[in-house]
C-alpha cells in the first residue's frame, strides 16, 4: 500500500514539472497564432486539426517563435514558416489521417 502511495505522489509531482506546464502554456499560446492563418483558407474544425498537425511537426523552438506573435496578426515570416511546418512529413501524414487538404500556394 505504501508503494502505491509514493508512485502516486511521485507521478504528481512529474505532472507539476515546470517545464511541462510552461511547453504546454506555449503550445496553447502558439495555437492562437497557427489557427487563425489556416482558417484562412479552411474551414472550422478542418483549421483546428490542420493546427494540431503543424504544432505536433513544430520543436520546442519553432513553436516558441510562432508563440512570439501572439495578440497580432502573424506577420509573412510565421505565414512561411506555418507553411513550412505544413509541409513537413509528420504534418503531411497527420494532415491525411485528419482529412485535412494540402495547403494552397
Amino acid at each position: 500500500m505504501r508503494l502505491l502511495a509514493g508512485l502516486a505522489g511521485l507521478m504528481l509531482l512529474a505532472a507539476c514539472d515546470p517545464q511541462v506546464v510552461a511547453d504546454k502554456a506555449m503550445r496553447r499560446t502558439a495555437e492562437t497564432v497557427v489557427r487563425p492563418v489556416l482558417a484562412q483558407e479552411l474551414p472550422g474544425n478542418v483549421a483546428e486539426a490542420a493546427t494540431q498537425c503543424v504544432l505536433d511537426a513544430a520543436g520546442t523552438d519553432e513553436i516558441r517563435a510562432l508563440a512570439r506573435d501572439v495578440g497580432v496578426e502573424a506577420g509573412t515570416l510565421t505565414v512561411q514558416n506555418i507553411r513550412n511546418l505544413a509541409t513537413r512529413p509528420t504534418a503531411a501524414a497527420c494532415f491525411a489521417r485528419n482529412g485535412v487538404p494540402p495547403l494552397r500556394g
